[in-house]
Formats: structure tokens, C-alpha cells, sequence
């Protein structure tokens, strides 16, 4: 079983990645790049964990609006990045509470139909959820840094860069992902 839940944390991270790549593009010190990393991981090991206690009552009716409100959370952020690096300067490091609570939490909305589909089945509710967390952590960590990497490669606003990029996953996640 560990081999499912190590593919199954794998794979729920990368949505987190993606998005962990569009926001390294934003200016970043280490630190907060440490701190948006473990959000993500502690918001992906939080939701499948209430999943995997509760089941599959509360993941069922959650599951179909929970990518929906992610989508729309992260274009909403986008948007108002592309709009706010259109009016003002480009910022020194990016220090928006909203980039390092709420898009991994919307994020990790879907994951909570995860956590109660792997109860069902009988996944350890503990060690999956850790194991989900680090994964993800790890992932946007990552994704974090060739995020910033590519934006030192490509001269163009980065708070631009990120917002559209933004806008385009939370597009894009919908209907690649929406089923």
C-alpha cells in the first residue's frame, strides 16, 4: 500500500507544482519560498486527512465545486496581479497573505474528495496524510525555485508574468483535470 500512497501523493502534488512555478515567477526571498512550500504541504496533508477521517459523505458533496473554487480563486489572484503590475512598480518580493494561505488552501479543496475516496478504500488515514504533505511540499518547494529561475531567463515584469500564467492554469486546471 505504501506504493499507492507514494503515486497518490505524487500525483496530488502536481497541481501545486504548476501553480508553485507561476509564483516562483513573483520575487521571492528564501524564506518565503520555505513558507508558501510548507503551506502548500501542510494544507495538502490537512484536507485528504479530514477526508480519509470523515469519508465519503462530506468528499462527495465537497469534491465537484472544490476544483471549481480553486479555479476561480487562482484566476482571481492572477487577475488582480496582471491589474496591480499594470498600475504600480514592480514590487521588491511578493507579500500577499493570500499567495501564501489561501491558494493552497483552494488548492487543496479537491484533495479532500481524495483523503475520503482512500478511506473508503482503507488507506491509513495518519501516514497518507503525512506522506501527501511532505510530497507536496517538496513539489512546490521546487516549483517555487524554477519559477524564480525562470523569470531571471525571460526579462518581463514578473508580477505579470505570474498573473497571467495564473489566469491560464486556473483555466486550464478545469478542463484538464475537471473530468
Amino acid at each position: 500500500m505504501i506504493w499507492e500512497v507514494l503515486v497518490l501523493g505524487f500525483v496530488l502534488s502536481l497541481d501545486n507544482f504548476r501553480i508553485s512555478i507561476a509564483l516562483g515567477t513573483v520575487p521571492f526571498g528564501l524564506k518565503r519560498a520555505t513558507q508558501v512550500a510548507l503551506t502548500f504541504g501542510l494544507w495538502d496533508m490537512v484536507m485528504p486527512l479530514i477526508g480519509l477521517l470523515i469519508g465519503n459523505q462530506i468528499g462527495t458533496a465537497v469534491g465537484e465545486i472544490g476544483e471549481i473554487v480553486g479555479a476561480v480563486a487562482l484566476g482571481g489572484y492572477g487577475l488582480y496581479l496582471v491589474i496591480s503590475s499594470l498600475r504600480k512598480p514592480e514590487p521588491e518580493e511578493l507579500d500577499h497573505p493570500w499567495a501564501l494561505f489561501g491558494i493552497p488552501l483552494t488548492l487543496s479543496l479537491d484533495n479532500l474528495f481524495a483523503g475520503a475516496s482512500l478511506g473508503i478504500l482503507g488507506f491509513p488515514p495518519m501516514a497518507s496524510a503525512a506522506v501527501f504533505g511532505v510530497m507536496t511540499a517538496v513539489m512546490s518547494f521546487g516549483g517555487l525555485l524554477l519559477g524564480r529561475f525562470a523569470a531571471r531567463l525571460i526579462k518581463v515584469r514578473a508580477d505579470l508574468l505570474s498573473g497571467v500564467t495564473l489566469i491560464i492554469a486556473a483555466v486550464a486546471l478545469p478542463l484538464v483535470f475537471g473530468g
